[in-house]
C-alpha cells in the first residue's frame, strides 16, 4: 500500500497517473495547500521542503521499514524502479526517459509555474512578467512538439517522462497557449487524455477539490511570500 500525500496540482497529478496506470493500491491523504497543511510537523517529517506530493511506501521491496519519498520526480523514479514499469531497463531508453523527466523538473514545471503565478495569482498584473513567461511557455511547448516528431510519446514508449509533462500542459489555455499551434504536441496530449488511467487519476483529484473548497484570497496569503520562518 502506498500512502500518497496529495493535492490536485500538476505535481500531484503526476503520481496518481502512475499509480492508476500501474494499478498499485494507494490511499490519498489530502494536503490542503490552501489551508497551510503542508507546514504541519507530521507532513514536514516526510517532506522537509513543505511541498507535496510525498509518499510513504508501507511495503518496500526490501521488506524493511516503510520508505518515504518527496519530490515528484524522485517519486516517479522510485515507483518505476519498484514496479519495473514505465522506465525501460535498456540503458539507451532509460537515459532518454530520465533526461526528459529532468527537463520537466528543471524547466517545464518551474517556467510554467511562473506563468501560472503572474497570469493568475499575482496581486499586480505585470505585463513584462506575463509576456516573459508566456513566451517561455511557448518555447518549451515547441521543444516538446519537436521531440514528438515520429514518436507517439516523449521517449518512445509511454513512460514517467510523459506522466511528468502531461499535467503541466493540461492548463494550456490559462498559460496563453493554443495547442493547434503545436500539432504533434496536440496529438500527444489527446493520446494521454483518453487513457483510462488518466481519466481515473483526474477524477480522484476532482473528488478531493470538491470536498475541500478554499477561499482564493486566504490561500494566496499561505501559498505565496513564505520565508524561512
Amino acid at each position: 500500500m502506498i500512502d500518497l500525500h496529495y493535492w490536485p496540482t500538476p505535481n500531484g497529478h503526476k503520481i496518481t497517473l502512475f499509480l492508476e496506470e500501474a494499478e498499485i493500491p494507494y490511499r490519498i491523504l489530502p494536503v490542503n495547500i490552501g489551508k497551510g497543511e503542508q507546514f504541519a510537523p507530521d507532513f514536514l517529517a516526510i517532506a522537509p521542503n513543505n511541498r507535496m506530493p510525498a509518499i510513504v511506501d508501507q511495503e518496500p521491496s526490501d521488506g524493511g521499514a516503510p520508505i518515504t519519498v518527496f519530490e515528484s520526480g524522485a517519486i516517479l523514479l522510485y515507483l518505476a524502479e519498484k514496479t519495473g514499469r514505465f522506465l525501460s531497463a535498456d540503458i539507451r531508453d532509460r537515459v532518454a526517459t530520465t533526461q526528459w523527466l529532468m527537463w520537466q523538473m528543471g524547466g517545464l514545471g518551474p517556467m510554467l509555474g511562473q506563468n501560472h503565478h503572474f497570469n493568475r495569482y499575482a496581486p499586480e498584473k505585470i505585463p513584462y512578467a506575463i509576456d516573459r513567461y508566456v513566451k517561455e511557455t511557448s518555447c518549451l511547448y515547441g521543444v516538446l512538439n519537436t521531440q514528438l516528431d515520429g514518436r507517439d510519446f516523449i521517449a518512445g514508449d509511454y513512460s514517467i517522462a510523459d506522466m511528468a509533462c502531461y499535467p503541466w500542459i493540461v492548463p494550456h489555455e490559462a498559460q496563453g497557449q493554443n495547442l493547434e499551434d503545436f500539432p504533434l504536441l496536440h496529438l500527444w496530449f489527446d493520446r494521454i487524455a483518453s487513457r483510462p488511467a488518466t481519466i481515473a487519476a483526474y477524477a480522484r483529484g476532482q473528488e478531493i477539490s470538491e470536498r475541500n473548497v478554499v477561499n482564493d484570497e486566504s490561500a494566496k496569503k499561505i501559498l505565496f511570500g513564505q520565508t524561512a520562518r
